[in-house]
């Protein structure tokens, strides 16, 4: 008995196991209970000692003694009598029951038991072999989670417009139904503002959690079909025993006789050799016997119809095509393998198991729960706490890394521009029509889809947009429907070699585009650029070192007045860009220019104003700089320049000139012919001497001649009574001239010397220096 209850007890399961349980292995398992008691039952009898009772035959057979003793009982006759006492009725009744009683009824109780503990061990092998019972424990501990988590049911209620909170307002039921939404290829979805959740922030962590963990799971049981193998080996085997078990039962149990001829020789003992026996539990063994064998049969069915469920229904694949009907959540997958067969028995218990577990498959519930834990994470006051202009002077938000875009940033009025860096498989909702002031948006490698409402808003009120971009999902297509869009930077490769699914569609729609930089690394100017051609006004491209061909389309561009054409690589200045008649700004930063010949062209452009020829390998400056007379800003800093050409000093309307990080080593006294000019530097040159005429440049406000071999500084300094700004740190000077006191706009924070050679400068002039500096 205790055998047999410790059979039983591996037979039981967790709790939570019983989901894995369909009807026919609950009706497999009862009547392995029922087929137990049997044999227990079978058991028990065969430990009476009085199983078989023989008497001599005396010339008679079995039966005549049987019906002779049987009509002498009825007729109540004197006894039989026999020579034999107690002691040798006890013997040879042990003999012949040895000899007599077939193996069969003698054996069956104990083969039952012996079967039916087969049968629980093929049923439940599968619930206690290491590799298939941790999927099971961990399929159903984490099915027991999606049950009782509070997200489940808020997912559900909101599938079903049916929030609690929401139940008496009609306008909430209905944006909270919409909740859910098909997710499409294109970068726009429609979307209605979604409810606030009323789950706490440990509630929200913990579905968070599970989230992650079903992944996990999901990606482990897909990879095999190991619990349906199993599941399919067991079934046949109980099979095939059922086969096995019925037919020798069925061809052994007319052995269960209750008369029994015993010959046995022990005529020297008792004086007969030939007995006839009762077998008086035989009617007991055979009907016990008929039972099992019709609970046999029985299990047979139940297997039978087991294995036509395994093989004529498709259980490696789980749909929930249902589920996505019924709810509206169109992005539930389909789980397969031996996920798939685990969801396929929890049905044949409920299915509301499945409906619940399938919340924690779908990103759009996943989604809309990381929304939660980002309002939790990111309340609205954190958010204002960030705010700070940005280079535009604009109040700007930025977020790095974040899951998503919290809701409550749609609740900061005075946001003017939102900068996104990193964050991924965010929707932009209607929510943002409140931000009213917001007209810049910044997006650094993020893929962002748009709700239809916001998309219209972004039509109306974004004027600047830029876009940090690696593959084409970082390149939102809705840009080019902007219509009202001013500036548009964009940062990327856009190289065939490299980036094969990026390119530039057509920018003709962005009418009201002034603006275009690209950085990037192309070889020709896109057909892009040229269709927004006629009313850009800045075009900027910085090459990253990608040598820039084909540059004539620049001619097309008549309304340009700012170019930069920064690290393409450009050899020459293309002459294209002397057809540019509003051009007034030219920046070739960062190129291989080593002669600028071609600079006598730009006289033909009469709004030219600015040029930077900043960071080549210019050696000299051309005589013909005398023509550009209405240029107003020079650069040609960080260049060979060895010597300044005196016809550069008939630019008269210079008032910024940079010849910085070059070799000059002589300023010539014809500076004193720039007579406009409020900022020179001469910084990191290998000038010795500071010619007196510099100082006749009374409007000079800005003045830098650090890092060069000067030792005196004129008196004359204080003729730069406008000086704001003087830079003098790297020389070889030894004091400073008191003169510097003339200087009355020069304070502190706008003398950049060492500290000891400030030092040098009269008490008064440096308190005065100090005191200036302080008050602002």
């Amino acid at each position: 008995m205790l055998a047999v209850s410790e059979l039983w007890q591996f037979s039981e399961q967790p709790q939570m196991f019983r989901i894995l349980k369909p009807w026919w292995d609950v009706l497999a398992d009862l009547l392995s209970f029922t087929m137990i008691s049997l044999a227990v039952f079978g058991c028990t009898i065969q430990i009476l000692d009085d199983k078989l009772f023989c008497l001599p035959q005396k010339g008679l057979r079995c039966d005549e003694i049987y019906k002779e003793t049987h009509s002498s009982l009825n007729a109540s006759a004197d006894p039989v009598i026999t020579r034999l006492d107690t002691n040798q009725y006890k013997f040879i009744n042990h003999i012949c029951y040895q000899l007599a009683v077939h193996w069969f009824p003698k054996c069956f109780p104990f083969l039952a038991l012996t079967h039916t503990a087969g049968f629980l061990l093929c049923s439940n092998f599968w619930f206690k072999f290491p590799r298939s019972s941790s999927r099971i424990e961990h399929f159903t501990c984490i099915l027991a989670k999606c049950f009782e988590s509070p997200w489940t049911t808020r997912a559900l209620s909101e599938m079903s417009g049916e929030h609690p909170e929401e139940l008496n307002d009609p306008k909430s039921h209905i944006e909270s139904s919409t909740l859910f939404l098909t997710s499409k290829p294109s970068n726009i979805v429609v979307d209605k503002p979604e409810a606030d959740s009323v789950l706490d922030k440990k509630e929200c962590e913990q579905a968070k959690a599970l989230f992650e963990r079903i992944k996990k799971f999901r990606l482990h049981v897909e990879e095999s079909n190991l619990l349906y193998t199993t599941y399919v080996y067991q079934t046949i085997l109980k099979l095939l025993m059922v086969i096995l078990i019925s037919a020798y039962t069925s061809a052994l149990v007319h052995h269960v006789q209750i008369i029994n001829t015993c010959s046995v020789e022990t005529h020297g003992i008792t004086g007969y050799s030939q007995f006839c026996c009762i077998y008086t539990i035989a009617y007991l063994v055979s009907n016990t016997t008929y039972c099992y064998l019709s609970c046999i049969l029985l299990y047979g069915l139940t297997c039978l119809y087991t294995t036509s469920w395994l093989f004529y229904c498709s259980l490696k694949e789980y749909s929930f095509d249902y589920m996505r009907k019924e709810s509206g959540v169109s992005d539930i997958p389909d789980v397969k393998n031996d996920f798939a067969f685990m969801l396929h028995l929890a049905d044949q218990y409920d299915p509301l198991y499945s409906t619940r577990f399938a919340i924690f498959l779908s990103k759009a519930s996943e989604s809309r729960l990381q929304q939660l834990n980002l309002n939790h994470a990111w309340p609205a006051n954190k958010l204002r706490c960030r705010l700070q202009p940005n280079s535009s002077g604009r109040l700007e938000l930025h977020l790095f890394m974040l899951p998503g875009l919290p809701d409550t940033v749609f609740d900061l009025f005075e946001l003017q521009s939102l900068k996104l860096d990193m964050i991924n498989n965010a929707t932009i909702p209607a929510a943002i029509e409140q931000l009213t002031e917001l007209d810049e948006l910044s997006l650094i490698r993020c893929s962002l889809k748009v709700n239809g409402v916001a998309l219209s808003f972004l039509k109306a009120k974004l004027k600047v947009l830029r876009v940090r971009f690696l593959d084409a999902e970082e390149l939102p297509s809705w840009l080019y429907m902007l219509k009202n869009l001013e500036e548009l930077h964009l940062t990327g490769s856009l190289s065939p070699s490299i980036s094969k699914n990026i390119t530039l569609e057509s920018l003709r729609d962005l009418r009201s585009l002034k603006v275009l930089s690209l950085n990037s690394n192309i070889s020709k100017i896109p057909q892009a650029i040229t269709d927004v051609s006629g009313h850009l006004q800045h075009l900027c491209i910085n090459n990253d070192g990608t040598h820039l061909m084909m540059l004539n389309s620049l001619k097309k561009m008549a309304n340009l007045t700012k170019l930069q054409l920064m690290r393409c690589d450009l050899e020459c200045i293309p002459h294209a860009i002397f057809s540019l008649i509003n051009l007034q700004n030219l920046d070739l930063r960062e190129n291989k220019l080593c002669s600028v010949q071609e600079i006598v062209s730009f006289q033909q452009l009469s709004r030219f104003t600015c040029l930077k020829l900043w960071y080549n390998s210019i050696t000299q400056i051309p005589e013909d700089i005398r023509k550009l007379t209405n240029l107003e800003r020079l650069y040609f800093s960080h260049n060979k320049i060895k010597t300044l050409p005196f016809q550069l000093f008939l630019c008269s309307r210079l008032w910024c000139l940079d010849l910085s990080h070059n070799k000059i080593h002589v300023i010539p006294p014809e500076i004193r012919q720039l007579q406009s000019l409020e900022y020179l530097s001469f910084a990191c040159n290998e000038v010795e001497a500071v010619p007196d005429e510099l100082f006749s440049l009374r409007k000079l406000r800005i003045l830098k001649l650090g890092n060069n071999m000067l030792s005196v500084l004129s008196p004359k300094i204080s003729n730069l009574t406008q000086l704001t700004s003087l830079e003098l740190r790297g020389n070889n000077f030894l004091a400073l001239p008191c003169e510097l006191g003339a200087c009355h706009f020069l304070k502190q924070a706008g003398l950049v010397v060492e500290s000891a050679l400030f030092e040098t400068l009269p008490l008064d002039v440096k308190e005065r220096m100090k005191a200036e500096n302080g008050n602002e």
